[in-house]
Protein backbone atom coordinates (compact mmCIF):
# COMPACT_ATOMS: atom_id res chain seq x y z
CA UNK A 1 0.00 0.00 0.00
CA UNK A 2 0.84 3.56 -0.79
CA UNK A 3 0.76 6.07 1.91
CA UNK A 4 1.46 10.37 1.92
CA UNK A 5 1.61 12.61 4.56
CA UNK A 6 -2.27 14.10 5.36
CA UNK A 7 -2.83 18.01 4.24
CA UNK A 8 -5.05 19.59 6.31
CA UNK A 9 -6.34 23.12 5.51
CA UNK A 10 -4.31 25.73 7.35
CA UNK A 11 -5.47 29.59 6.41
CA UNK A 12 -7.29 28.36 4.12
CA UNK A 13 -4.38 26.23 2.15
CA UNK A 14 -3.78 22.45 2.22
CA UNK A 15 -0.61 22.10 4.00
CA UNK A 16 1.18 18.65 4.58
CA UNK A 17 1.20 17.72 8.51
CA UNK A 18 4.26 18.46 10.29
CA UNK A 19 5.67 15.91 12.79
CA UNK A 20 5.35 16.46 16.31
CA UNK A 21 7.02 15.82 19.44
CA UNK A 22 5.04 14.46 22.28
CA UNK A 23 5.25 11.72 25.37
CA UNK A 24 2.78 8.96 25.56
CA UNK A 25 3.44 5.25 26.02
CA UNK A 26 3.73 2.95 23.05
CA UNK A 27 1.18 0.09 22.54
CA UNK A 28 3.05 -2.19 24.62
CA UNK A 29 5.68 -0.45 26.29
CA UNK A 30 5.89 0.16 30.44
CA UNK A 31 6.86 3.30 30.32
CA UNK A 32 5.78 6.72 28.70
CA UNK A 33 8.75 8.16 26.16
CA UNK A 34 9.48 11.00 24.35
CA UNK A 35 8.69 10.47 20.59
CA UNK A 36 8.04 12.36 17.05
CA UNK A 37 4.70 11.02 15.94
CA UNK A 38 3.32 11.41 12.19
CA UNK A 39 -0.08 10.07 10.82
CA UNK A 40 -0.03 8.57 7.47
CA UNK A 41 -3.51 8.04 5.24
CA UNK A 42 -3.69 5.89 1.94
CA UNK A 43 -1.96 7.67 -1.03
CA UNK A 44 -5.02 10.04 -2.40
CA UNK A 45 -7.35 9.17 0.44
CA UNK A 46 -8.86 11.23 3.74
CA UNK A 47 -8.83 8.12 5.96
CA UNK A 48 -6.21 7.20 8.59
CA UNK A 49 -3.68 3.94 7.53
CA UNK A 50 -1.47 4.25 10.27
CA UNK A 51 1.03 6.55 11.99
CA UNK A 52 4.82 6.23 13.21
CA UNK A 53 6.71 7.46 15.47
CA UNK A 54 10.67 8.11 16.02
CA UNK A 55 11.64 7.46 19.15
CA UNK A 56 14.02 9.80 21.30
CA UNK A 57 14.86 8.53 24.62
CA UNK A 58 17.90 6.62 25.82
CA UNK A 59 18.49 3.18 23.86
CA UNK A 60 15.51 3.31 21.47
CA UNK A 61 17.08 6.89 20.47
CA UNK A 62 16.26 7.09 16.29
CA UNK A 63 14.04 3.99 15.82
CA UNK A 64 11.09 4.11 13.87
CA UNK A 65 7.89 2.16 14.68
CA UNK A 66 4.98 1.92 12.63
CA UNK A 67 1.42 1.62 13.90
CA UNK A 68 -0.89 -0.15 10.99
CA UNK A 69 -4.60 -0.05 11.26
CA UNK A 70 -6.45 -2.78 9.95
CA UNK A 71 -7.73 -1.90 6.38
CA UNK A 72 -11.06 -3.06 6.91
CA UNK A 73 -11.49 -0.63 9.68
CA UNK A 74 -12.28 3.02 8.56
CA UNK A 75 -10.47 5.35 10.96
CA UNK A 76 -11.14 8.86 10.78
CA UNK A 77 -8.22 11.21 9.00
CA UNK A 78 -6.47 14.38 9.98
CA UNK A 79 -8.59 16.06 7.09
CA UNK A 80 -11.92 14.45 7.62
CA UNK A 81 -11.70 15.41 11.18
CA UNK A 82 -10.56 19.56 10.62
CA UNK A 83 -13.68 19.60 8.28
CA UNK A 84 -15.98 18.58 10.54
CA UNK A 85 -14.55 21.19 13.45
CA UNK A 86 -15.02 23.40 10.39
CA UNK A 87 -18.58 22.19 9.83
CA UNK A 88 -19.79 22.21 13.45
CA UNK A 89 -22.87 24.52 14.00
CA UNK A 90 -21.49 25.42 17.10
CA UNK A 91 -17.82 25.62 15.98
CA UNK A 92 -17.95 27.57 13.08
CA UNK A 93 -19.52 30.53 14.00
CA UNK A 94 -17.84 31.40 16.41
CA UNK A 95 -14.58 30.82 14.83
CA UNK A 96 -16.61 33.29 12.22
CA UNK A 97 -17.37 35.39 14.90
CA UNK A 98 -13.89 35.90 16.41
CA UNK A 99 -12.38 36.53 13.04
CA UNK A 100 -14.19 39.89 12.36
CA UNK A 101 -12.76 43.63 13.29
CA UNK A 102 -8.98 42.76 13.23
CA UNK A 103 -9.29 39.82 15.14
CA UNK A 104 -7.75 36.37 14.02
CA UNK A 105 -8.36 33.13 14.97
CA UNK A 106 -5.25 30.49 14.62
CA UNK A 107 -6.40 27.32 14.77
CA UNK A 108 -2.85 25.11 16.56
CA UNK A 109 -1.41 22.09 15.44
CA UNK A 110 -4.13 19.40 14.97
CA UNK A 111 -2.63 16.45 17.69
CA UNK A 112 -3.52 12.61 16.96
CA UNK A 113 -3.34 10.94 20.00
CA UNK A 114 -3.47 6.99 19.82
CA UNK A 115 -5.78 5.57 23.31
CA UNK A 116 -5.78 2.21 23.47
CA UNK A 117 -7.88 0.95 20.06
CA UNK A 118 -8.86 4.56 19.32
CA UNK A 119 -7.84 8.11 18.25
CA UNK A 120 -8.21 11.36 20.36
CA UNK A 121 -7.90 14.51 18.11
CA UNK A 122 -6.71 17.81 20.23
CA UNK A 123 -6.53 20.92 18.83
CA UNK A 124 -5.71 23.98 20.12
CA UNK A 125 -7.68 27.94 19.40
CA UNK A 126 -5.71 30.59 19.65
CA UNK A 127 -6.95 34.32 19.25
CA UNK A 128 -4.49 37.16 18.71
CA UNK A 129 -5.80 40.18 18.61
CA UNK A 130 -5.42 43.49 15.78
CA UNK A 131 -1.78 44.86 16.64
CA UNK A 132 -1.17 42.27 18.74
CA UNK A 133 2.05 40.37 18.58
CA UNK A 134 1.21 37.54 20.93
CA UNK A 135 -1.74 34.99 20.36
CA UNK A 136 -3.93 34.06 23.63
CA UNK A 137 -5.00 29.96 23.90
CA UNK A 138 -8.90 30.74 23.55
CA UNK A 139 -10.42 27.45 23.12
CA UNK A 140 -9.33 23.44 22.92
CA UNK A 141 -11.45 21.31 20.15
CA UNK A 142 -11.64 17.64 21.15
CA UNK A 143 -12.76 14.75 18.57
CA UNK A 144 -13.21 11.02 19.53
CA UNK A 145 -15.29 8.99 17.33
CA UNK A 146 -18.47 10.76 16.33
CA UNK A 147 -18.39 13.75 18.94
CA UNK A 148 -16.85 16.98 18.77
CA UNK A 149 -16.26 19.32 21.38
CA UNK A 150 -15.00 22.84 21.79
CA UNK A 151 -14.31 23.98 25.42
CA UNK A 152 -12.12 26.55 27.61
CA UNK A 153 -9.79 23.45 28.39
CA UNK A 154 -8.67 20.49 27.57
CA UNK A 155 -9.79 18.91 30.43
CA UNK A 156 -13.49 20.55 29.91
CA UNK A 157 -13.62 19.31 26.29
CA UNK A 158 -12.30 15.93 27.31
CA UNK A 159 -15.33 16.24 30.08
CA UNK A 160 -17.41 16.92 27.25
CA UNK A 161 -16.74 14.04 25.22
CA UNK A 162 -16.88 11.67 27.79
CA UNK A 163 -20.63 12.88 28.98
CA UNK A 164 -21.67 12.69 25.69
CA UNK A 165 -20.57 9.26 25.30
CA UNK A 166 -22.28 8.26 28.60
CA UNK A 167 -25.50 9.41 27.21
CA UNK A 168 -25.04 7.27 24.04
CA UNK A 169 -24.32 4.35 25.64
CA UNK A 170 -27.29 4.82 28.19
CA UNK A 171 -29.74 5.68 25.60
CA UNK A 172 -28.41 2.98 23.14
Amino acid sequence: DQWEVPAIDVAGAARPMEPYYTIMRLPGAPEPEFIQMLPFTPRRKDNLAAWMVARSDGDHYGRLLVFQFPKQKVVFGPRQIVARINQDQVISPQITLWNQQGSEVIQGTLLVIPIEESLLYVRPLYLRAAGGKIPELKRVIVAYQNQIAMENSLEEAIAKIYSALDEIIIEG
